[in-house]
């Protein structure tokens, strides 16, 4: 087995065992160096087979670490889910909201840990644009397939005429790694402050918590309006903008290899539509599987698991709109 002594030193977790092999490898050459001497071979050869046995089971704990760290990264517990109001206004913000709706109540179901980053709603209570941090078992693994535009068709409250709407709301799904591979510098980020708005107590509202990013090279902007320091909203924030960046990052590497990717899944692309609501028939549609649900309501208030471990599975139908 090759191990990098000095990368495992830098990560804590394995730190100590790199440690323990690494004087294992010195105490393993110095015995090496007796066995020249002819009288003390056999117990030279004694020591050696005990620290081949140590720097095994050593070598295997530093591998099992190596292996769970590279199952949190390629599937984290932690992502930020937002949702944006498309084409639609009005009607559109509501759309928003019901989505996120339903990943919170989802999220209820399978047991996640649900936080609000940042809100900002139009009149009627729906949502312009929203950011939420969601943690648990899987999390990422389940959501992952969520991102893209997801379209309603329903008659609107306000139609006088009975006529059936199309509007569209967008999901990412931004998941939070603990190894980033690239740094942000200083110089690149512009903040801002402001007072937050709606909930929070005295002061959250008096005074200047809410923090907003702006990555100059990318144009990239992300608030952050919950927490209840200045402090603690500019952690969040910058947790936030390294997400996307790497997204970012992944998203520029997979186009190099665009035609290896198009499956039936999809790119990934915000901008891709993935799946429609439709009211009149009470149908929920997944294009990308072509795939249909009925009971519109159980889904809105949380009822995907279905839909996501069908995706998950890549089980194909034959509907499509």
């Amino acid at each position: 087995m090759s191990l990098n002594l000095d990368e495992l030193k830098k990560d804590h977790k394995t730190s100590y065992l790199a440690g323990v092999l690494e004087r294992l490898e010195i105490e393993e050459n110095d015995v090496r160096e007796m066995m020249k001497d002819e009288s003390l071979k056999e117990m030279a050869q004694s020591e050696l087979n005990t620290i081949s046995e140590q720097k095994k089971i050593t070598e295997k704990q530093i591998q099992d670490i190596l292996n769970k760290e590279k199952e949190e990264d390629e599937s984290p517990n932690e992502i930020v889910l937002e949702v944006r109001a498309g084409a639609g206004g009005d009607e559109a913000s509501l759309f928003a909201w019901e989505l996120a709706h339903m990943y919170e109540r989802f999220s209820e179901i399978e047991d996640w840990d649900w936080k609000t980053n940042y809100e900002s709603k139009n009149d009627l209570g729906g949502y312009k644009e929203a950011s939420f941090e969601i943690k648990g078992k899987d999390v990422y693994k389940k959501m992952r397939y969520e991102m893209g535009t997801h379209r309603v068709q329903r008659i609107p409250a306000t139609e006088k005429n009975g006529r059936v709407h199309t509007s569209t709301a967008s999901v990412a799904i931004l998941p939070i790694r603990k190894k980033v591979n690239f740094e942000i510098n200083p110089a690149d980020i512009e903040m801002e402050y402001s007072r937050s708005g709606g909930k929070g107590g005295q002061n959250v509202n008096k005074v200047e918590t809410a923090v907003r990013l702006i990555h100059k090279p990318t144009g990239l902007d992300v608030r952050s309006t919950n927490q209840r320091s200045q402090l603690a909203n500019r952690e969040k924030a910058m947790m936030i903008l390294t997400a996307k960046l790497q997204q970012l990052k992944e998203e520029e590497e997979a186009k190099k290899y665009s035609g290896e990717r198009k499956n039936q899944i999809g790119t990934g692309d915000r901008s891709e539509k993935i799946r429609t609501y439709n009211y009149p028939q009470d149908r929920v549609t997944d294009h990308r599987i072509k795939k249909s649900w009925h009971n519109l309501p159980k889904i809105m208030e949380g009822g995907i698991g279905e839909v996501i471990e069908s995706i998950e599975s890549g089980e194909t139908g034959t509907d499509e709109e």
